[in-house]
Order: C-alpha cells, then structure tokens, then sequence
C-alpha cells in the first residue's frame, strides 16, 4: 500500500513507486473512472474479487479491520497519483485488508483481467507494479495485517506444521502462535478444546482443526472453473520442472494452471542450500529460489492453484480431464506431469508416531526452529542429506550424519565431502542404519546400529523417493514407476501412434499431448537446473502438438 504515514507498528511500508506523467496517463489507461465520497470502502477484507485502485483525487487508507480481540488499525494512507493493492491481486488471494476513502475524490479501478493484460503488454509498467506490490507483500508481514490470518496449534502438531508450510511456501501474510493445552488462555473462552487444535483465525473467525485445503479455500486459492473454459495447458506439480513448464508457456501466450498438491516448490524447496545452480555463485536456498520462480510465474499470469492435487487423468476427443480430489475437472488442450516423487520412509516401528513431531524431509528455517540448536541425526548419502547436515550445524545444531554406503563421496558431491569433514559439529557414520526410535509425545532418541542410542530431537531423512505416478495408470511406464517420453516410449504403446501420423514428440508420454518433465520422468537427471531444463524444453513439443 502507498506509503505516506507510517504504518500503525512504526514499521514504515514501502513508499509509493514515483511515476512519470507518461506512466501515470499510461497506467490509467487500464482504469475505469469513478467517483468517491469520504467514508465509502473501494473493498472490504474477505472480498473475493477486487481491483488495483489508482487514487487520481482525494486520499485512501488502508485498513486492517477490526478482529474480535483488538480494534481496527489504520495502517497508511495514499495519495494522489499513487495506486492501492498488494501481491493478492495476481495469485488470486481474497482480499484481507480494506480501502476507504478519507475524502471526497476520484479513483480508477483496474480489474484483475486488465491488470493482467497490463502485465502482458507494457513491460515497463509491469516492472513497476510487480516490484511495488512485492514489496508491500514483504512490509506487511512485519506488521499488524499479519493478524489477519493467524494459526494457532502445539509445538509438536504435524497438522500444525503443514498449515505453517503451506503458508510460508504460498508467502501468505500470517502469525503462528504455538500453544500448550494447558496454556489455551483466552482461546478456551471461546469454546475451543484442545480437539479443536491447530485453528485458524481468518479475519478473526475461528476455523476448529483447520487443513491447507480449507484455508485455502477461504482465502480464494483453490480452483474454481470460470464458466466452461478450456485452458490451454495445465502443468500438475510444482517444483522446478513445474514452474519452468508453467513460466515458459505463459509467457509465450498459453492460458497456464499449475497445480500442487501442497505448495510450489517440491523437494527443491525443502533444501537448506543449492551451490551448484547456474548464476549463484554463492548458493542460493531452495525457499529462495523457489520463491522468486513463484514470483515469476504470477508476472506472467500462470494461475497457481494449492492444495491441489489431481488424482485422474483421461482424454476427452482432443482435450484432456483433469480431474480434482474435490471432483472438480479442469478441461485442458494440453498437459505437462511434473509430480515429481513422494519421499520414502525408513521402515521402523513408530515412524507415523513421530511424523511431523520429530521426522523431517526437509531442512528449511521452518524445520530448524522445531530442533532449536538441538542434537538432530540425518539419514542419507546423496547431495540433500550433506547440505541439510552443514545448514543444521552452522545453526548450532550437533549432527550425526548416518549413510548406509560405505563411501561418503560414492553419491555425494566432492565439495560437499570436503565440507563435511571439516565441520567440527557433524559426525559421519558410514556402513551404518537407523535402526530404532524413542521418545513421548515428540522424538527424543535414535539407534544407530553402529553407535547405539544418540540424543536427537529430530532425524532429517533423505533417502529418496519414489515417483508420484500412481494416479496415471494408462500411461506407460517402467518398473520403477517412472514415465516414460518420446523415443522412449514402448513399442506396444506405439499403435495409437501410427494412427496418428507421428511419433511421440520429445517428453511427450504414450497419450498425445500429455508430457512429464522432472523427477517424474525416466532417465531425468534428478538435478534441480536439469529439471528447470526440461519443464522449459516440454514446453516447445506443447507448441508443436497444438499446431497439428
């Protein structure tokens, strides 16, 4: 929001972009005029659908509305020649602060539709706004409209974890309150039991034993199909492969959906440190780079729709049914797998037990703040499982790095070897297994069939995964599950071809004009640049295919 007094915390919001007079006429070419009166509201927090408001007369403060334990909170005000909105507006999210008028004056208001369109055609205004509107995304977190979505739950909650990862990984603007059943307080003046944990408050209104779906479900993330559309390709998961497949074809004018069954990211956003990426020459997170990949698909227009998972796929004469867990069906010309892989788990008694409230497959800040400097064990032998233990260490955390392999480096990356041997507070065991767990509530302790038991509030397990392709039955695949692609494809797969005219075009799968990219796919690299490769590459034989 355009910054002309300090927000109500002190923290000062972003200030208001300085346009010239070209950019402003420009900008307000995309408007609809309308006149305002003091007191009227441009949108209210809850709004589904509501517009980038340009302020040509008059002033607008933004408001974070009152919630049933604390008043409202002005939290600044804009001017002339300055516009009102925040990163919402692109990724579809409702709108959680309101906009009124102090005084009598003119505005213009810039659909969703034409904002896009904006965002399409002037390149230049579209810098602009989507620094601007990423910035006051990134203010508002520090200050009171955090209070608009809040999640309240037990430290060792795995439900309250997940809400928290969905939340950071779709860069929602929240609070986390970590609470004991003992310590309910004011909550338990509400009716609330300890049954009801985790909640979510959303403007206020308690939502008992809250889940990612229905959050987001309220906050407007969920997919709802506008009229009988038919998009032109939908990509399904969202890691690197995904966001690549979505980024590219949206900026070369296909109508794109991703969809995630959890959040954006993949595995990818679950690893503490990627050194080895193309132009960061110092490493660069995963929630990093993931997030400015998110960032780049909204620019272009990709909607992103999480938790969302598809559980069926079938053709439909020449389009594709994609159909929901939900049961809704998104109708497609073309679709892109990128599913990645589902993490395997050690098999040990009491490993659901500890699931979220001591096991980890990821080693993000979200993931360290549960461990807090504690001793922790991390289980694997490949690139992931060394960079989650160095991140782990440099945060204080003493870590026993078990590798069933006898040779560190047979898997992992020389530097990451290296690195590791010097690293006082890591321990390595190679030859070695997990072999039990033990603890109350939460993780207190494992056995280390070489060492025995070790204190450890967590174990970080990165011992692969396993291709998330159950849900395709008809298409073709190896015995590991993996998809196969163009000449790759089996030869009894290959009739349905011949009728056709054509082979499978490369990263195209046994049915036309279904493609997989990423870890999902046989005889991928496994790497994230490589999978960033191939989502950009499937989406020229996406091209070709639509053309026939």
């Amino acid at each position: 929001m355009e910054d002309t007094t300090p927000a109500a915390d002190g923290v000062d919001l972003i200030q208001r972009p300085e346009l010239t007079d070209d950019q402003w006429a420009r900008l307000c070419s995309f408007g609809v005029p309308e006149d305002v009166a003091a007191g009227d509201y441009l949108f209210r927090s809850g709004d589904r659908d509501y517009d980038l408001i340009l302020v040509e007369e008059g002033e607008v403060e933004i408001v974070r509305d009152s919630l049933f334990w604390i008043d409202e909170a002005v939290l600044t005000r804009a001017g002339p020649r300055s516009f009102v909105g925040e990163l919402g507006l692109l990724n579809g999210q409702g709108a959680f602060l309101s906009a009124r008028a102090t005084r009598d004056g003119r505005v213009l208001r810039v659909p969703r539709r034409e904002l896009r369109r904006l965002m399409a055609e002037d390149d230049e205004l579209c810098d602009i706004v989507l620094h601007a509107l990423w910035a006051r995304r990134e203010s508002l977190r520090r200050g009171p409209a955090a209070l608009t979505l809040k999640f309240v739950g037990q430290p060792s909650s795995r439900d309250f974890l997940a809400l928290q990862r969905f939340a950071e990984r779709l860069d929602l603007v929240h609070k986390t309150v970590q609470v004991r059943p003992e310590d309910l307080g004011a909550h338990a003046k509400l009716g609330v039991s300890v049954d009801d944990l985790p909640i979510a408050y959303i403007q206020g209104e308690p939502i008992p034993r809250a889940t990612p779906g229905i959050v987001a479900d309220r906050l407007g993330l969920s997919y709802q199909a506008q009229g009988d559309e038919i998009v032109d390709l939908v990509v399904v998961g969202g890691g690197p492969a995904g966001l690549a497949a979505a980024i590219y074809g949206a900026s070369e004018g296909l109508s794109t959906v991703l969809l995630d069954a959890v959040a954006p990211g993949g595995q990818a956003a679950s690893t503490s440190r990627i050194e080895n990426f193309l132009g960061f020459p110092f490493g660069v997170s995963g929630g990093d780079l993931i997030g400015q990949a998110s960032l780049q698909a909204l620019k272009f227009g990709v909607r992103v729709y999480a938790p969302c998972e598809a559980v069926s796929l079938e053709p439909v004469g020449d389009l594709l049914d994609i159909t929901l867990a939900d049961g809704r069906i998104i109708r497609s010309r073309s679709t892109i797998v990128t599913s990645g892989a589902a993490y395997r788990r050690l098999d040990l008694d009491r490993w659901s037990d500890f699931e979220g409230a001591g096991i980890y497959y990821a080693a993000t800040p979200l993931e360290l703040r549960q461990v807090a400097e504690s001793p922790v064990v991390v289980v694997g032998g490949a690139n992931s499982a060394g960079q989650a233990s160095l991140y782990l260490a440099a945060s204080g955390c003493p870590v026993h790095l078990v590798v069933r392999g006898g040779d560190l480096g047979a898997r992992m990356s020389s530097y990451l070897v290296d690195r590791l041997s010097e690293e006082p507070r890591v321990q390595v065991h190679t030859a070695s297994r997990v072999v039990g767990l033990d603890g109350d509530g939460a993780l207190r302790r494992v056995r280390i069939d070489t060492a025995g038991d070790v204190d450890a509030r967590g174990l970080f397990c990165f011992i692969g995964a396993d291709p998330a392709t159950g849900w395709l039955p008809a298409l073709d695949r190896d015995a590991d599950g993996f998809l196969r692609t163009g000449t790759d494809v089996a030869i009894q797969s290959l009739e349905h071809w011949q009728r056709m005219g054509r082979e499978p075009l490369p990263f195209e799968t046994s049915m036309p004009r279904v493609f997989a990219a990423g870890d999902v796919r046989r005889g991928s690299m496994k790497r994230v640049a490589a999978a960033v490769g191939e989502g950009s590459s499937a989406v020229a034989s996406v091209h070709r295919a639509l053309a026939v």
